[in-house]
């Protein structure tokens, strides 16, 4: 039999600045834009019942200059402002739509704080509890850290999430998560092996400042499906289904069948802001019944927990939300962020590209943060 030539997958194989292509400035936007059908694999969830929305008059939409320069600024994708079933205000780039999946990267992390909020609820985890009592084989970098510590982004390790560096951990992290390939010859690592792998704990009791790691949340999903009565993939099928989206959410797989709960999210703009309205319900679904755990949120609102680094210092991470008090929100690398006005039920979805060499600048997503919250703390 002639033997068949092949080569890497194109967009997943690393080149320059150690990235794939569809992370790479000149392909970037297009890697965001399609992110759903470029990851090695994916679980896709619909939910059964769609929350129906209705337009409202454009002349009640929020009247904001600054966030009129965010819509021209060239990475911006999409955005979607609702209150209840109303559409405050939409807005896209040419070259997108406000139902276009979207990759929305560590604002995915939020679908966490919903399922162990749950886990706590039911009894399952303990916050205090030391991450090896869920996960007895876990490396040293982990093994004596707190759940709570991981969920306020509180843990002192090696590993690194420097985005301007190529050499940073967060790049081989994304072989686990199924957004690359390894290098040629070598096998791809599960999310197990390289939560394993971390190493160096250095305990770092009344941090006042986060420390943000992605691997945190990795470590968070493994415990989830260590003591959780039902798959990660039914507890997607739950919020999906309380969310009620119109289109569907897709996210990564790791080799070993986790969701990468750590960034691996796609999602409209339109039904990025219907899960804020979820938050902005307290957890509770389309007919009122509660889905996550009312509690725990509000008191990740209320409660002491490490600031963000400048310029987003006015916000805390606290059980896997940004939030000043009033807003939950969160980030995501390339340009995203989602931000909910507990007080008036607005939600914000904000979906970008930046395509400098790093796909990420803190001023700019300092400036969205800050505009986001005088938008969503405004609209009425």
């Amino acid at each position: 039999m002639r033997q068949l030539k092949t080569a890497p997958n194109p967009d997943l194989a690393v080149g320059a600045n150690n990235k794939q292509r569809w992370n790479q400035p000149s392909h970037r936007r297009h890697g965001f834009h399609n992110a759903h059908n470029l990851f090695r694999r994916t679980l896709m969830v619909r939910a059964r019942d769609v929350l129906l929305l209705e337009a409202v008059d454009a002349k009640a939409a929020p009247q904001s200059t600054e966030l009129d320069e965010l819509f021209a600024h060239p990475a911006f994708s999409a955005f979607c402002c609702l209150r209840g079933d109303k559409i405050i205000m939409e807005a896209a780039a040419p070259d997108f739509s406000v139902t276009h999946p979207h990759s929305i990267q560590s604002v995915t992390k939020m679908h966490v704080h919903l399922i162990l909020g749950q886990l706590l609820q039911q009894g399952l985890i303990s916050l205090e509890a030391k991450v090896s009592r869920y996960l007895p084989e876990i490396g040293s970098g982990y093994r004596d850290a707190t759940v709570q510590a991981l969920l306020d982004m509180a843990v002192s390790n090696d590993f690194s999430e420097d985005y301007s560096d190529p050499d940073s951990d967060c790049y081989s992290e994304e072989i686990a998560l199924g957004w690359r390939l390894p290098a040629q010859g070598q096998n791809e690592i599960t999310l197990m092996d390289f939560a394993n792998n971390i190493t160096g704990f250095k305990p770092s009791n009344g941090r006042i400042e986060a420390e943000y790691k992605s691997a945190n949340t990795d470590v968070l999903t493994l415990i989830a499906a260590a003591v959780s009565p039902i798959p990660l993939s039914a507890q997607i099928e739950r919020i999906a289904d309380a969310v009620g989206f119109e289109g569907a959410f897709h996210i990564s797989c790791s080799k070993d069948g986790y969701p990468a709960f750590s960034g691996g999210g796609c999602l409209s703009a339109r039904d990025l802001a219907r899960f804020g309205l979820f938050l902005a319900r307290s957890g509770r679904d389309l007919i009122g019944q509660p889905v996550a755990n009312a509690t725990f949120l509000n008191d990740s609102l209320e409660r002491s927990a490490p600031s963000l680094p400048p310029p987003k210092a006015w916000l805390r991470y606290s059980n896997q939300v940004m939030t000043d008090g009033r807003v939950v929100a969160h980030a995501g690398y390339g340009g995203q962020f989602l931000m909910v006005d507990m007080e008036t039920g607005t939600s914000c979805a904000f979906l970008s590209v930046l395509e400098n060499d790093a796909g990420y600048n803190d001023a700019y997503m300092g400036n969205v943060a800050r505009i986001l919250r005088q938008v969503c703390c405004r609209a009425n």
